[in-house]
């Protein structure tokens, strides 16, 4: 059976914009690699990666929205080739468009509270044609696309079955609410009268805020960002003050494998020997030729999105204090956002060639490469509730300049801490004076302490950041909510010999957790259809389930609970308060 089932808008590789698809892709991974199967369910959007893959409808059902039927299917990727089982669930109408919050124009679907909310329904519906013990034992949902479900499952009450499943409600950003008027609220499926209270907030229905009133628990994406809610959540603050007891902060982890300079596929150079300083070098190199710049100066690099949180804005004119004083650096960006931070970064290019170099774009492999060849990346965000890629700067010898808040804050102690644990530069207010001090601080260091500089990259890269060490921190806050989360599959095999220092947890060996994965007394299984119709609502006997079963292969045999198709519609008793 699939033990946590983490219901999300976004999972890497199948559908990403941020840092939430890197976690939802990464949880029920590790968790399933340690013995505990979890799985992930997504919107099914239009996007190039959802096409490249084959699905199995293991359900199909319909919901009725706005006193409309709207149709749907759960269908599960064939293969499980992700580690893990990944659903998607397929709404004619809604998701089958390009982007996955905003159209090809950039401008964000003007259903979004529908489209939400008919998925949040949609995959209530699901679980409840599970057998009671076949049903996940955690419910965890992400962001406020999900915020509803912990809210549905306790005063709706065609979902009330699902009441005694842990729900947990994780805050990735909480700047996000998913607020919207009570003009939209006949979208809502039918609940108790008594329920409304818990939806209004501020007099519009905050999906978020209803979250953090019903779910068991509560998680953010680091301590201080935890922290930080309290002291300014747009409006929620005394909310989550009221609700602490169930709170908690965990950060987010990396996934070692694919963030592995000894063997990404995507760097010019891999670590080898353990040579940082000749690993360094080389992809440095290969940056300077690509964009013009000098190799005997600092590189220093900002890799993202180009908004308002991430405080991008305070570089070009940052940049250029340096440039116009004759200081010997040079700086790249890569990423896309606003348009006028765009237009900075280009004609900065064009006015210091040789300086400073932008790449508008989001590029995956080339942001590898910058991690490797960088020797700093700054991020002077605004808000950061976690952040990645600090983590994969140090991961790949890359010393990070941050500024004190959220997650940057607690991943990255400054190098002038008394204790000597220091892993980067940290800068406390949103000023350019501020950021200039800290770049000034890296740059000097680079030009006239090469030695602290190198012993910095070995400590940074020795970090570990993987996800192994944050799975044991939410199997926790499951435990404290009544969840017994319980390794039942094999778990993966052990690592046969030490890691070098610089990089620790590097290369997880080869798993067998496909194969785990799909293990018949663990794995819940689709309904198989008869062969003479694809599109039998007949469900098969278990023990013929069972018998059809044993002889697909591991490699091909989905793993889902199973899932009688409905056949008549809901019943109209349900009446909407």
């Amino acid at each position: 059976m699939i033990q946590v089932l983490h219901i999300s808008a976004e999972c890497y590789p199948a559908a990403k914009t941020g840092g939430l698809a890197d976690v939802v892709g990464s949880l029920p991974k590790y968790f399933t690699d340690a013995g505990m199967l979890s799985a992930a369910i997504i919107p099914k959007y239009s996007l190039k990666w959802i096409h490249s893959r084959d699905w199995v409808t293991v359900y199909s059902g319909s919901v009725w929205v706005n006193w409309r039927e709207r149709r749907f299917s759960v269908q599960q990727e064939a293969g499980n080739t992700l580690g893990y089982p990944l659903f998607v669930v397929d709404i004619p109408g809604l998701y089958d468009r390009p982007g996955i919050y905003n159209d090809p124009s950039g401008a964000p679907y003007s259903d979004e509270v529908e489209r939400y909310i008919t998925f949040q329904q949609a995959v209530l519906d699901w679980l409840l044609s599970f057998p009671w013990q076949e049903r996940p034992r955690v419910l965890h949902c992400h962001d406020h696309h999900t915020a509803l479900i912990p809210w549905m499952v306790k005063y709706c009450p065609a979902y009330q079955q699902l009441a005694p499943i842990p729900t947990v409600f994780t805050i990735h950003n909480g700047q996000y609410q998913g607020a919207f008027s009570w003009t939209n609220g006949h979208l809502l499926p039918p609940y108790e009268a008594a329920a409304r209270w818990v939806l209004d907030w501020n007099g519009a229905v905050n999906p978020m805020a209803a979250a953090i009133k019903t779910a068991w628990a509560v998680t953010t994406v680091s301590e201080t960002y935890l922290y930080e809610l309290h002291q300014n959540s747009l409006g929620l603050e005394q909310l989550f003050r009221d609700e602490w007891r169930k709170e908690w902060g965990i950060i987010n982890g990396i996934d070692a494998a694919v963030w592995d300079p000894a063997v990404d596929p995507m760097i010019q150079h891999r670590l080898e020997n353990d040579d940082i300083q000749q690993f360094k070098a080389k992809n440095k190199q290969a940056l300077c030729e690509w964009f013009g710049f000098p190799a005997d100066a600092p590189l220093i690099s900002y890799i993202g999105r180009m908004v308002g949180e991430k405080g991008v804005d305070l570089l070009p004119d940052t940049y250029r204090r340096f440039i116009y004083s004759g200081t010997k650096a040079c700086f790249l960006v890569l990423g896309t956002g606003e348009p006028w931070t765009q237009n900075q970064f280009r004609a900065m290019a064009h006015q210091f060639p040789g300086r400073f170099n932008a790449v508008i774009d989001y590029n995956e492999a080339l942001s590898h490469q910058i991690y490797a060849g960088s020797d700093f990346l700054i991020m002077p965000s605004r808000v950061e509730p976690c952040g990645l890629n600090q983590m994969y700067a140090m991961r790949y010898g890359t010393i990070p300049i941050v500024r004190s808040i959220g997650g940057l804050k607690d991943t990255v102690p400054d190098i002038g801490e008394p204790d000597g644990q220091g892993r980067g530069i940290r800068f406390d207010q949103f000023s350019m004076d501020d950021a200039v001090y800290a770049l000034h601080r890296a740059i000097s260091m680079w030009h006239s302490e090469p030695d602290v500089v190198a012993a910095l990259r070995r400590r940074i890269m020795a970090v570990d950041f993987s996800w192994e060490q944050t799975i044991g921190k939410y199997r926790k806050v499951y435990r404290s909510i009544g969840a017994h989360i319980d390794p039942v599959l094999e778990p993966a095999a052990e690592k046969t010999g030490p890691a070098p220092a610089s990089r620790k947890a590097a290369k997880p060996t080869e798993k067998p957790a496909k194969k785990a994965v799909l293990t018949e007394k663990t794995a819940a299984k689709p309904a198989k259809k008869p062969a003479e119709t694809e599109k039998s609502a007949t469900p098969i006997p278990p023990a013929a389930q069972k018998e059809k079963t044993k002889k697909l292969p591991a490699k091909t045999r989905p793993a889902a609970a199973p899932a009688p198709k409905k056949t008549g519609p809901k019943s109209d008793s349900r009446k909407k308060t």
